[in-house]
């Protein structure tokens, strides 16, 4: 009788320690990682070597661990990434994530005074004697095997999620179009930073001026945020002095304040600038980080709190081959990488385009995706991206959050809209600056629309 109670009991035990195995595995949990990705001096970052760091640069995101395979964003302080650039960042955080390559999103936030990624156009550079010159391979490397440690350490110790949180806020003097357009239809240009009196004084046009915070939590705690906000971070660069720019020291001082690990995207920033508000003078920069930093600040002031459960959880991906731009030709981009008259930056854009092109005809595919949380969706899309793509994405879901982060396959740079390129014109979709032709806005349409099903 005994004996027949005691194997009973074992069977009830045994069976319970299956539930609380089963039930602990399908846990959320999110795990940080961070590394620092500061260039050394004498480093090539985007229009000079590397002379000082002002501000550090980080790689840091974050790897969400639910009932499906792993998902790992990650968000850079570099200029970009592209094509085999773009390739090594995610096989090796997938690796090191235990996951596959396209649960895996890479972006940065494409600060000037920063270093870029792409072994395919390296290889290119170098095949005309200009290796070395424009991007450091070996440091590169060497920041991505760090992140990839990283990563593995972000999961052993990540931690239980109970709740999402959001909030927004719109962001003050900051975000301006830069295509500004006159009586008669033409485009002009407001850089990044404008010093002529009447382009400040024209409005601020087609933005998005909201910032989103996104927030994790285990009971009351926060274990990490995500902030999205959409403008180039340019105030002044091209002397080589390292920063992270407003952006990133808006993001640091956050992270200080709340003493919770921060990360930033860039959103759909391609015809986005702080032009309408900067100078180019060293005091503006704090002015428009202390602008970020304030919208930061009240867009986590305002997060509402939800449960978050396995099966509010859903990554969604799709690979689309954008359409390659008819103005790149490769005589013609080769002739350009012998041409004596250009200097380094210009052949380096000749380089930039052909590595794009060697992709583009070989086939490569860019992948769109989004990691639903609820009724909050995190959307991840390619190159420089105007905001249009942005807020149509919000058109698409307008009773739910959606938070674009752009930048993450550089290679096809700018990607304006169908009207830029045939009726518009400027800068973006001049001469050999963007990669892809007209098609390219229903092909990435119809991708985002897919990815927020």
């Amino acid at each position: 009788m005994n004996q027949h109670i005691l194997l009973k009991c074992s069977k009830c035990l045994l069976l319970c320690m299956c539930f609380s195995v089963i039930g602990i595995a399908q846990n959320i949990r999110v795990g940080f990682f961070e590394v620092n990705a500061s260039p050394p001096i004498g480093s090539p970052v985007a229009y000079a070597s590397t002379r000082s760091v002002t501000d550090s640069l980080s790689a840091r995101g974050i790897v969400v661990l639910s009932a499906d395979k792993p998902v790992v964003l990650c968000a850079v302080d570099w200029i970009g990434i592209s094509n085999e650039g773009q390739d090594q960042w995610r096989q090796q955080l997938a690796a090191a994530a235990g996951t596959t390559i396209d649960r895996v999103s890479v972006h940065t936030l494409h600060q000037h005074d920063a270093p870029r990624c792409d072994f395919t156009i390296e290889r290119i550079m170098e095949e005309y004697g200009l290796g070395g010159r424009s991007i450091d391979n070996a440091f590169t490397e060497e920041v991505i095997q760090r992140t990839s440690v990283a990563v593995k350490n972000g999961i052993k110790n990540a931690s239980l999620v109970t709740a999402i949180g959001w909030g927004q806020a719109k962001v003050d003097s900051v975000a301006s179009n830069r295509r500004l357009m006159d009586a008669e239809g033409n485009i002009t240009t407001r850089w990044s930073s404008t010093t002529d009196a009447a382009m400040r004084a024209a409005p601020e046009g087609l933005i998005d001026p909201w910032l989103k915070c996104i927030s994790f939590w285990n009971g009351n705690k926060p274990i990490a945020l995500l902030t999205y906000y959409t403008t180039h971070p340019q105030s002044y660069y091209g002397s080589g002095d390292v920063t992270c720019e407003f952006v990133g020291i808006a993001r640091n001082a956050i992270e200080r304040q709340l003493r919770i690990p921060s990360i930033h995207f860039n959103g759909a920033s391609g015809n986005i600038t702080a032009g309408k508000y900067n100078d180019g003078s060293k005091p503006q920069r704090i002015v428009l980080a202390r602008h970020v930093e304030e919208g930061m600040m009240k867009a986590w002031q305002s997060t509402k709190k939800y449960p978050l459960r396995n099966s509010s959880v859903t990554w969604k991906n799709m690979e689309v081959e954008l359409p390659l731009g008819k103005n790149l030709i490769e005589t013609d981009l080769r002739r350009r990488m012998v041409d004596t008259s250009l200097n380094i930056h210009e052949k380096f854009r000749a380089a930039e385009k052909l590595a794009w092109y060697q992709r583009s005809v070989a086939g490569h595919k860019v992948n769109i995706s989004s990691l639903k949380l609820g009724k909050i969706w995190l959307l991840n899309i390619p190159g420089e991206a105007f905001v249009e793509y942005q807020l149509a994405a919000q058109r698409m879901r307008p009773k739910d959050i959606i938070c674009t982060a752009a930048y993450e396959e550089y290679g096809p740079g700018y990607i304006g809209t169908r009207a830029s390129y045939f009726q518009q014109g400027g800068y973006e979709t001049s001469d050999i600056v963007s990669g892809v032709s007209p098609d390219v806005e229903s092909v990435l349409l119809n991708a985002i629309r897919a990815v927020l099903k």
